[in-house]
């Protein structure tokens, strides 16, 4: 998927959380802000590895237990 981001976007983005740095290896992932994964990225390559691929953390929705059992009961499921 393309980019959209303009350089000037992205900067002003170094402080905003919600970012991952994936690496060439399992659990060689780190989340942070953008500045956080980009400076990790940077001292893979210093170091010789692959600097890795940055994403950004697609938000995901929390339920509560209570809203967890609502819909259970919407389902017509038992709440044990």
């Amino acid at each position: 998927m393309a980019n959209s981001n303009n350089d000037e976007d992205l900067t002003r983005q170094l402080n905003s959380p919600g970012w991952r740095l994936t690496g060439d290896r399992p659990g060689n992932n780190v989340t942070g802000t953008l500045g956080e994964v980009l400076t990790e990225s940077h001292s893979r390559k210093a170091r010789g590895e692959h600097p890795g691929r940055i994403a950004r953390v697609v938000t995901a929705i929390e339920l509560d237990l209570i809203q967890i059992e609502q819909l259970w009961q919407h389902l017509g499921l038992p709440t044990v």
